[in-house]
């Protein structure tokens, strides 16, 4: 099925771009250079964080119907990822980035495009598919830490999972990837394929359900500023912090 662009995804998109922008900005504040924000890392920090990254992820899921070539697409982003992942351990090597969220969505665009080559997802019926995705994702919420359930009923997985890592946590790469977070590691920005491939696929099978309303006003709201950001945001995303990390140096100087 073919459309208009969908000003209001990139609008959307455009808005938690900004609140990424902030969201990074005051952490470089806070741990590059040293300012006292005692509210930044409490429990409305996670939620704010998780705001941003749930709706990236979701919108990515969505949108990956509209790429012409989603392998291509999910290999690009996927090296852009590992661009970061480079930038920062030679930048900032006491904060690297291992499996970031770009590293989780060029790896889901790969995964559902392969499924999709043997696959007819076209005639899906999307609702069931979004809750068993949704469902999927709250049992694996919590796997980096060994838990698996929701709630109240919940199971804790084997310790041998977690324990490969070596000294530095990086052994054993690949369980990491999955979600086995192995003991030691760490990464500033840290997205495995479980649970968050889920929340992809949740997002990709909404779109089943949304396909017959895509014409309908509320997919064309645009207000430029927004709308532009969230067009390129791949490019934002790739630049912004590069702009910040200046912006931060800048104010050490200063500061010192």
């Amino acid at each position: 099925m073919k459309t208009e662009r969908l000003h209001s995804i990139d609008t959307i998109r455009g808005i938690t771009m900004l609140s990424m922008i902030l969201y990074h900005f005051c952490w470089d504040l806070k741990y590059i250079n040293g300012f006292d924000m005692t509210w930044y890392g409490t429990s409305s920090t996670f939620l704010w964080q998780q705001s941003i990254c749930w709706m990236f992820i979701l919108i990515s899921g969505f949108c990956l119907h509209f790429s012409r070539n989603g392998l291509k697409n999910g290999a690009i982003v996927f090296l852009c990822g590992v661009v970061v992942s480079c930038a920062t351990m030679i930048v900032i090597p006491e904060a690297p980035v291992h499996f970031g969220v770009l590293t989780l969505l060029g790896s889901s665009m790969i995964l559902v495009s392969l499924v999709k080559m043997f696959v007819n997802l076209k005639d899906t019926d999307g609702q069931w598919y979004v809750i068993l995705c949704a469902v999927l994702f709250g049992l694996t919420r919590h796997i980096n830490a060994g838990i698996i359930g929701i709630g109240p009923f919940y199971t804790l997985l084997p310790k041998s999972l977690y324990s490969g890592g070596g000294a530095d946590g990086m052994g054993m790469s690949f369980l990491t990837y999955l979600g086995f977070m192995q003991n030691g590691f760490y990464s500033s920005d840290y997205f495995s394929l479980m649970p968050w491939f889920f929340l992809f696929l949740t997002g990709y099978f909404l779109y089943f359900s949304a396909r017959n309303y895509l014409d309908k006003p509320v997919f064309k709201i645009k207000i430029p500023f927004f709308t532009w950001f969230g067009r390129h945001s791949l490019i934002v995303y790739m630049l912004h912090q590069v702009v910040l990390y200046v912006i931060s140096m800048v104010i050490w100087q200063i500061q010192n």
